[in-house]
């Protein structure tokens, strides 16, 4: 087997910079010092790993800006900038806390050609222009470059879905805009050229700008080169990483025996020789550590020719179960790679029946996924996958397991039917009864579509499994009833909701078990209905008073002595503190004031003016508010006496005990006037 390795596979320079710098401070870490980076440096997970098992930390932004006022000369913080670059106000908010503080600092690791980008997009923004981007707009660099340009920007994954943009008139208001142009650094060339002849019809005006790596166009073209030669192409790198997806794209194109491994564990799971014609090249991308493909080639010099040859000699049959790995995504589609001379792919409605479900938010390259063949294609070169029917088999065991052991399941209500419900456990359908609900007959059942719900499967009938919400809802029931009535004492304090009411009282839901509480518990005050204190659906909070666990009867209590207005007004008042009241009723004898609620005082005829009185009205009437003097307390019969005169006679007094005070007051007016 001859195996050729890609001259310039491996780092690139600037993810060589960024390690390098980062090794270096590893080398000199002081005691105590912390060092992370500000997302993954590179887009290389194994090597990601050695840098956690070494004690280097990931943070975001907002991380690293909580730790800058925590670091110390004890303990320094540095903060290193990954090589794909941050956005414009992230490198602004690293660079106020390292000056806010000496013992945080951050290495801004940045690769020299993605920080050019920045300087042009920059530069060339003006109010009369526009960006256009090729990239993912979802990576950290194109991110960090869109932040560069403050006016109009837009990001193209490749030629044709700029054509396509432009037949869909989306580029039409930026009519008068003049358009800047630039690539991600690790784009395809080849896709570059040709949005540059687009470009050339769409505008006269554009100012287009060559930014992908040299390093990155030698790889590919070097790629390429010898994708052709090969029988087999082994491509290394991040799943994430997207100069490595370029690599892999351009490999297959040439090599139809195409793989990508992250390690070269994965080796021994791939049948990469097609033929007895071992010619097998290995390409690797720009965060591919040197160490990494070293070992891929010493890996694949060790593993035995006849077991690889026979491995790759396998094929598909209608009917087999297979694992792929996914190596390419759409919404409508998954591609794989089985390891054999067909490609696999899935259409979304064998994967899953929900029509709003993207499959680029549920799968990534690299993902592995079991799968049923549907059809084979050796003329084509393809096989059509299920992976509902694998789910459904997998599922529709544990549906029957799940029968069969009388456990509970998980499901949610998707439709009403006639004569019950329908809820999706996993992929599986089961039928639930109306009488199986737990809804009232003649209830609405449509409250239970899109419900979450707990079911036992209660029958299997052929490939139909009929389940039961009530009989869960009942079992969860008595269990928290028995817990209830385990742990029920006198004087424990519940939080409940009034469920309904009668003239005596208000009834309580404690959490599945009811109490009562009389309406004369739910106020010191005397009322008429218990509507007058709750309503229905309130929250409220009680303790036990009594209770009879065999007859499940509950006695309440709400009102309770720190709520008790007497307790209220002798935690305030004492007999000579002086009162605002409020005059609430009057009798012959006297008139009645409200001191706080619940408590009234009696102001007797006699202490409410100084001079003789017919009747209190002819000085006081009902809703006065006035100042009296508490004279006596009654503890044994709470009753209050209050006096108005008292305040008075004191006033009468003060006034006599300074006449010479009164007299000069007198004669200040007399001279004002």
């Amino acid at each position: 087997m001859k195996v050729t390795v890609a001259e310039n596979a491996g780092f690139c320079f600037g993810v060589k910079r960024a390690t390098e710098r980062l090794e270096q401070a590893l080398q000199h870490r002081r005691a105590g010092e912390r060092l992370l980076t500000l997302g993954h440096l590179i887009h290389n997970d194994v090597y990601n790993r050695s840098l956690a098992e070494r004690g280097v930390e990931v943070t975001d932004i907002d991380g690293a800006e909580r730790l800058a006022p925590m670091a110390s000369e004890a303990m320094p913080v540095t903060v290193f900038v990954r090589a794909h670059g941050i956005p414009h106000k992230d490198e602004a908010r690293l660079a106020r806390a390292a000056e806010a503080n000496p013992w945080f600092r951050y290495e801004d690791c940045t690769c020299p050609f993605v920080k050019k980008i920045h300087n042009i997009v920059e530069r060339e923004c003006t109010e009369d222009s526009f960006l256009l981007v090729l990239g993912n707009p979802t990576h950290p660099e194109v991110v960090g470059i869109l932040s560069y340009f403050e006016g109009e920007k837009l990001v193209y994954t490749d030629a044709a879905s700029l054509e396509a943009m432009a037949e869909r008139g989306e580029l039409e208001k930026y009519n008068n805009l003049s358009p800047v142009i630039v690539s991600q650094t690790t784009q395809s060339l080849a896709e570059w050229k040709k949005s540059q002849k687009i470009f050339k019809k769409l505008y006269t005006n554009a100012r287009i700008f060559d930014t992908i790596c040299s390093v990155t166009e030698l790889r590919q073209n070097e790629a390429a080169e010898l994708s052709r030669r090969c029988d087999c192409m082994v491509v290394i790198g991040g799943r994430d990483s997207s100069n490595t997806a370029k690599l892999y794209s351009i490999c297959k194109e040439h090599c139809q025996n195409t793989v990508w491994i992250e390690s070269p564990d994965e080796l021994r799971r791939l049948p990469v020789l097609p033929s007895s014609h071992a010619i097998v090249g290995i390409a690797a991308g720009a965060s591919t550590p040197q160490g990494l493909i070293q070992e891929v080639y010493e890996t694949m010099s060790e593993m035995n020719f006849e077991q690889m040859l026979e491995e790759s000699l396998k094929t598909l049959n209608t009917g087999d179960t297979v694992t792929g790995t996914v190596t390419n995504v759409t919404d409508a589609e998954l591609t794989l790679d089985l390891g054999v001379n067909v490609t696999g792919y899935i259409k979304a409605e064998q994967i899953t029946d929900d029509p709003a479900a993207k499959l680029t938010e549920m799968f990534r390259r690299g993902d592995e996924v079991e799968a049923f063949v549907i059809r084979v294609s050796d003329i084509e070169g393809v096989a059509e996958l299920s992976k509902k029917r694998v789910d459904s088999d997998r599922n529709w065991q544990k549906i029957v397991a799940a029968c069969e052991a009388g456990e509970i399941v998980e499901g949610k209500v998707v439709d009403i039917v006639k004569g019950g419900a329908v809820a999706l456990v996993g992929p599986n359908r089961v039928f639930i009864p109306a009488s199986q609900t737990g809804v009232p007959k003649d209830g609405d059942m449509t409250v239970l579509k899109g419900t979450d719900v707990k079911l036992r499967i209660i029958e299997i009938k052929g490939n139909r499994a009929i389940g039961s919400i009530k009989l869960v809802a009942r079992e969860e029931r008595r269990a928290a009833e028995a817990a209830f009535w385990a742990s029920i004492e006198e004087g424990k304090v519940y939080d409940g909701v009034v469920k309904s009411m009668t003239a005596y009282g208000a009834f309580i839901d404690l959490g599945g078990v009811d109490g009562m509480v009389h309406k004369t518990e739910l106020s010191w005050k005397p009322i008429a209905t218990p509507a007058d204190v709750v309503a229905v659906g309130d929250p409220i909070t009680v303790f036990v008073k009594s209770f009879d666990a065999e007859k499940k009867r509950i006695s309440l209590g709400y009102k309770t002595e720190e709520s008790n207005p007497w307790y209220i007004f002798t935690g305030k008042y004492a007999v000579g503190d002086v009162a605002s009241v409020k005059i609430v009723n009057m009798m012959p004898f006297g008139a009645f004031a409200e001191i706080v609620d619940g408590v009234d005082g009696l102001i007797h005829i006699s202490q409410i003016a100084q001079q003789r009185i017919g009747k209190p009205a002819d000085v006081l009437s009902i809703g006065d508010v006035v100042d009296a003097k508490i004279i006596a307390i009654d503890e044994e019969n709470r009753k209050v006496s209050l006096s108005i005169r008292a305040l008075l006679d004191e006033a009468q007094a003060e006034a006599e005990a300074m006449p010479e005070d009164a007299e000069a007051v007198a004669d200040e007016a007399v001279v004002e006037e």
